[in-house]
């Protein structure tokens, strides 16, 4: 079975999306649209924006989005069978499996980047990477910690992402290294993304997902919530929204695919992350694993 994964906030790149832009005249109205419902010039920010400009929030998802769902597009060969996205990729998996319209997604991604955004700069918070350390270990200690801070992405064996509160992720990082784990570096973020200091986020991102139409997906959308297929729109809508203040199970998000019979991956999307953790996911030599865009 053939898998379709899409990237998240982090995969954007100064210059995406120009060989995309140049290719028809489909994609160029497409870009024209976007930037008609988010009321800035994606594409001129995408093309010729600093690292540091892409690096918003505000701008960030919607790039990114585009970016994944205009490259999904132009695949002559797109047949998914089943979907996944991590965090912000989520919604351009459901489009891509046919269960939100592209207009509807975007409008869905800028309120959330807005949403984020205020929460963020509302209730500062952070976010820090734990290598070499099994995930059991690290709910244990963050759990064992004052404050606020909880595993937030499980991204492959030996490599966890926490999120929580400055003070928190501090103590948190400290205890994680003395109790053996490789690394335990903070990252440059905008905010404790996947976190309850995400829950303003998603008090406002409610109401937008109620509005909008979902159908039924036309394949199985793997969600970060619970790692598992989810084909009811109910269903999606609600793990959409428990997404902003929950972990991303990728790991186990994949190792279910497999399970399932997804026998290849690819990567839709700027970068090549999501590639990387599924090689660290997989049995070796057992998936066909490949980035396009």
């Amino acid at each position: 079975m053939r898998a379709y994964v899409f990237p998240g906030q982090g995969s954007q790149f100064p210059g995406m999306g120009k060989e995309l832009y140049a290719s028809s005249s489909r994609v160029r109205a497409l870009f024209s649209r976007a930037g008609e419902i988010l009321g800035f010039d994606i594409s001129a920010i995408m093309f010729s924006g600093s690292a540091e400009d892409l690096r918003a929030t505000a701008v960030t998802q919607p790039v990114v989005f585009l970016h994944s769902v205009i490259t999904a597009l132009c695949m002559e060969d797109f047949k998914p069978e089943m979907t996944a996205g991590h965090s912000l990729g989520e919604f351009s998996a459901l489009v891509a499996a046919g269960a939100l319209e592209f207009e509807d997604a975007l409008r869905l991604v800028a309120v959330r980047a807005d949403a984020m955004l205020k929460a963020c700069e509302a209730v500062p918070g952070t976010m820090a990477a734990v290598l070499g350390m099994d995930f059991k270990t690290i709910e244990d200690i963050c759990a064992g910690i004052d404050g606020v801070v909880v595993p937030a992405n499980y991204n492959s064996p030996g490599q966890l992402v926490i999120s929580g509160e400055d003070d928190a992720v501090d103590r948190a990082c400290a205890a994680l290294k003395e109790a053996g784990a490789k690394r335990a570096l903070k990252l440059s973020v905008g905010g404790a993304f996947h976190s309850p200091l995400m829950a303003p986020a998603a008090e406002r991102l409610a109401k937008a997902i109620e509005d909008t139409a979902f159908k039924a997906p036309l394949c199985p959308v793997y969600q970060n919530v619970d790692a598992m297929p989810a084909t009811d729109p109910e269903q999606i809508k609600g793990n959409l929204l428990k997404q902003l203040t929950s972990p991303v199970r990728w790991a186990q998000t994949v190792e279910n695919m497999i399970a399932a019979g997804a026998t290849s991956f690819t990567e839709v999307g700027p970068g090549t992350v999501l590639a990387g953790l599924i090689k660290k996911i997989a049995p070796e030599g057992a998936i066909e694993i490949e980035s396009v865009g």
